[in-house]
């Protein structure tokens, strides 16, 4: 694996220094107590993926829904346990969004994903273009040590094709079932269940887009990750959320926020017009996740038929 970020100018270079010192202290302070075999918990690797690692990064301005690359970060620790985001990693997320939304010490925003070395590695050996990508274009920007990754074992065309499908025909109906019931209660005059059945769809579509693109999804609510995690497969997943005004910005986070505070916060409001507008969005979504979904598939349909 690769080990120098010289091809990125040296205040990117800085920018990731940062993250990894970043990443380190609230990883600290979230072991500082651990017991048992917790005690010896290690961040193994820190590699960073994605458009910065190919260098082909865009770092438009934020206004008329401009394009900006985020860095990916894969963080590959000692034990499973580690990887889990609100114990071990909630600050750290929180820490590096407040360092690029409000402090402005970040100039471009951080996206990472935990995982230990056997998941990692049995990503490897059961073909996950996710982790098989990670493994060939990824840059390490720490390693306790110099192991490599397991080699890839990438799967068959026709085995590729029927797991593709198998997500395809599970998530989509799935998406659509909760838009169709969030609408239900809508109607109703249940609103914030409304609010949480779209936050639902939503979150469905985007995983059932990252397992038929890239046979891997990163098993998080957070619907803001799991879109940056879209977006940069490709770029039609950029255009669903218009960012123009303050306003629209406003109803996605309203949105993302609905998966805990609809729930459970009497606090929590949204209006007809909101979910109606918010409805139209993810409908959206879900017309491009199938048409994308359905253009992949087509492509392992092709590669199943073609001659060996």
């Amino acid at each position: 694996m690769r080990t120098g970020i010289d091809h990125l100018p040296p205040a990117k270079q800085r920018e990731l220094e940062r993250v990894v010192g970043v990443i380190f202290e609230e990883f600290r302070e979230a072991t500082e107590n651990a017991t048992g075999d917790r005690k010896r918990a290690r961040i193994l690797k820190i590699i960073l993926f994605g458009s910065y690692s190919r260098d082909d990064w865009v770092d438009a301005p934020l206004s008329a829904n401009q394009y900006k690359s985020d860095y990916d970060i894969l963080i590959i620790v000692s034990q499973k346990e580690l990887a889990d985001r609100a114990t071990y990693w909630a600050k750290a997320e929180e820490r590096l969004i407040r360092e690029y939304m409000i402090e402005k010490t970040l100039r471009t925003p951080v996206n990472f994903i935990v995982h230990s070395l056997q998941e990692v590695n049995d990503g490897l050996a059961h073909g996950r273009t996710f982790f098989m990508e990670v493994a060939k274009e990824g840059i390490a920007l720490y390693e306790a040590d110099d192991r490599e990754l397991h080699q890839p074992k990438p799967k068959t065309p026709k085995e590729a094709l029927a797991m593709a499908k198998d997500y395809f025909e599970d998530g989509m109906p799935s998406g659509a079932g909760m838009l169709e019931t969030a609408r239900f209660s809508q109607a109703q005059g249940r609103l914030k269940d409304a609010a949480f059945l779209i936050h639902q769809a939503t979150e469905r579509l985007y995983s059932c887009f990252l397992l038929v693109v890239q046979s891997y999804t990163p098993y998080n609510h957070n619907i803001a990750f799991l879109r940056t995690q879209a977006e940069r497969l490709d770029r039609r997943m950029v255009e669903i959320w218009p960012e123009t005004n303050r306003r629209e910005r406003a109803m996605f986070q309203k949105l993302k926020e609905a998966y805990t505070k609809a729930r459970y916060s009497k606090h929590y409001r949204i209006s007809e017009e909101e979910l109606a507008w918010l409805g139209e969005r993810v409908e959206a979504l879900g017309q491009v996740v199938h048409q994308v979904c359905s253009e992949k598939i087509a492509q392992l349909e092709e590669a199943v038929s073609a001659p060996s």
